[in-house]
């Protein structure tokens, strides 16, 4: 067993987890400490401005030096917050911030520099987790399903794992090696970009916007209707496939409402491409905190059973971080980080690099 810290940024783009393990990349002995530190404000807004964006621009390349500088602050900060030297961990695992996801054209860009980041850290870092897979055609995403097969290993199946984060996922586990994943459609990203064009805030606290206003039916059906929904998995999207823009026009109240209808129709809606029903939903990421999609979830899923993972004794918030340190344990070992089920690679894919100070 080795120790690793994974960090992980993801689509909403609100900061960086952090969070200590010991595995083999097979089992978790066990779930150490995780935090989350929020992005600077002015970095934020920076990196929003680069998304879309190659690496070959001035700007993309200072935001890609800062962010990395800011994981180094995060590393060493939870080192000594944990009494930890960096000599007890074996490798980080550092995912980037994804700002570019086009696996049709076989890109994908998450920022971060994971060379410096072992100088800095004087510690093995894995990173570049998705170059591979996308440029042997799969999806590049989602790329935790591995984790979460190991930490529903002891659930009554079929369980479905979702996170909502900037862009829902879901990956459904039937029983072992049985594993079905795919991107469902918007998570908290255009709810989230929404309430910080109309109401000034990062996002709607427990649901609150969106529990005022009414959903517009019309504007839901249609954005069903999109071919997305109805391609097989695996199958992903880029953070800005689905944005505030959905709910154009309509009141600000209202117009939460719809964007929040949309992410919960979506997921329902993923149902279909499953082999058989899922009796038990487990919700990660920052969406399980909102009140308002979890009631609606329940509602709509019925009569599957809807959990928060922390019911479970999960840290709900930290899950992606956990499966970053496990991935960079799979690295080190050359097990596979993607499944033809998970991405659609034509075989189970290592990858990642491993950079030594």
């Amino acid at each position: 067993m080795l120790t690793a810290i994974g960090m992980m940024s993801g689509t909403s783009m609100d900061g960086i987890d952090a969070a200590l393990l010991r595995t083999d990349g097979r089992r978790i002995e066990t779930l150490g400490p995780s935090r989350t530190w929020a992005y600077p404000d002015d970095f934020r807004g920076r990196l929003q401005a680069v998304l879309g964006r190659e690496r070959r621009d001035p700007e993309v390349e200072a935001v890609e030096r800062d962010l990395t500088g800011l994981h180094g602050d995060l590393v060493e900060q939870f080192l000594h917050d944990h009494g930890l030297s960096s000599g007890e961990i074996d490798i980080i695992g550092f995912h980037g911030q994804t700002t570019l996801h086009r696996p049709a054209e076989r890109l994908t860009i998450q920022l971060g520099d994971g060379s410096a980041l072992a100088e800095r850290l004087r510690t093995a870092v894995a990173w570049d987790f998705r170059s591979a897979d996308v440029r042997a055609g799969g999806q590049g995403a989602p790329f935790v399903p591995l984790y979460h097969s190991a930490l529903v290993r002891d659930l009554e199946g079929p369980v479905a794992v979702l996170n909502i984060g900037g862009v829902a996922n879901v990956t459904w586990i039937g029983g072992k090696d049985e594993i079905l994943a795919f991107d469902t459609g918007p998570g908290n990203g255009p709810m989230d970009d929404w309430m910080a064009r109309y109401f000034g805030k990062r996002f709607d606290a427990g649901g609150k916007v969106a529990r005022e206003g009414k959903p517009h039916e019309m504007r839901i059906a249609a954005v069903l209707d999109r071919t997305f929904f109805a391609i097989s998995p695996p199958k992903s999207l880029d953070r800005n496939d689905f944005t505030a823009d959905l709910a154009a026009g309509l009141s600000d109240r209202d117009g939460m409402a719809t964007l929040a209808e949309i992410t919960v129709a979506s997921i329902a809606a993923a149902r279909v491409h499953f082999p058989r029903p899922a009796s038990t939903w487990v919700v990660c990421g920052g969406g399980r905190h909102n009140d308002h999609l979890m009631a609606r979830l329940t509602a709509r899923l019925s009569p599957s059973r809807v959990v928060n993972a922390d019911e479970l004794g999960w840290n709900g918030d930290a899950v992606e971080a956990q499966a970053f340190g496990f991935l960079a344990v799979r690295v080190l070992n050359g097990l596979p980080l993607s499944l033809p089920t998970t991405t659609g690679v034509p075989y189970p894919m290592p990858g990642g690099r491993i950079s030594r100070p």
